[in-house]
């Protein structure tokens, strides 16, 4: 890889914005404003998730709101509004329509549900919700599996990223099908991967950006932790630390040793 490339590759974009930060941080679950505000600010993420359906049924985000839009407009940040607890194309549809309205931004993180034990994205509903929000002008970034085909028909219907699961959201196990994980990585060369929940370790993140994976998004690693600030902190070195040994060139497994040392007869 030249000089050039690895320069251009320390940034990317999505919509015609830059970023620098591949962490992206979620907003559910925090202990406290106070502590959300200051682990943003520690992951240094420049993009963060609220969840319409949270606010609008009375979670904590709600209390929360005014202290993440401030704290996302002081960094210079975007706010990703995302459409969980929906679990047809028709609810989604209408949650991204009123997020746009509520957060100005046509940036919408598709979620629809299909199983409520695993939590795992709907594929038929996911891509009929996906064809019409794109119509109506919205970049959508969905919440999906590792199936290459599944997330062929996104690109197909028009989405600006892929966000596939490392593992079932808020269960912390890490990437559980890594194989299917690298294979989507080089089978989609070209497009915008970010995996997105499963996460539980700073570990966790760094796998998934040694794969050549753009970016990683996470919430509960970080909010559920002992110490919110900290982890969050730790995860920012972790992705940074994976992107550039993914830059560097990660070692091919051997079945063998190879030794590093030239060994006599």
């Amino acid at each position: 890889m030249d000089e050039q490339a690895i320069t251009d590759d320390r940034t990317w974009s999505v919509d015609g914005i830059t970023l620098r930060s591949r962490l992206l941080l979620g907003s559910a679950s925090f202990p406290s404003a106070r502590s959300m505000r200051e682990a943003i600010l520690a992951s240094g993420a420049e993009i963060v998730t609220v969840g319409l359906k949270r606010i609008s049924q009375g979670g904590e985000s709600a209390e929360f709101v005014p202290t993440l839009l401030e704290t996302v407009r002081a960094c210079g940040g975007h706010l990703l509004p995302n459409t969980a607890g929906c679990f047809d194309a028709q609810s989604a549809i209408a949650t991204a329509m009123m997020a746009r309205e509520l957060f100005g931004t046509h940036w919408i993180k598709l979620e629809v549900i299909g199983d409520r034990g695993s939590l795992q994205p709907d594929p038929v509903e996911l891509v009929e919700a996906a064809r019409v929000l794109v119509r109506e002008g919205f970049v959508v970034w969905p919440y999906c599996t590792d199936d290459v085909v599944s997330c062929k028909r996104l690109l197909d219907a028009g989405c600006a990223v892929l966000m596939p699961w490392g593992a079932p959201i808020g269960s912390g196990q890490g990437l559980l099908n890594p194989f299917a994980l690298n294979y989507l990585r080089k089978s989609l060369p070209q497009s915008i991967l970010i995996v997105d929940a499963g996460i539980g370790a700073p570990s966790h993140a760094a796998h998934a950006m040694e794969l050549g994976y753009d970016a990683v998004l996470l919430c509960s690693a970080v909010s559920r932790a002992r110490d919110p600030v900290e982890m969050a902190g730790a995860f920012a070195g972790a992705v940074r630390a994976g992107h550039s040994a993914w830059r560097a060139g990660v070692i091919d497994k051997s079945e063998q040793a190879i030794p590093s040392t030239a060994v006599g007869s």
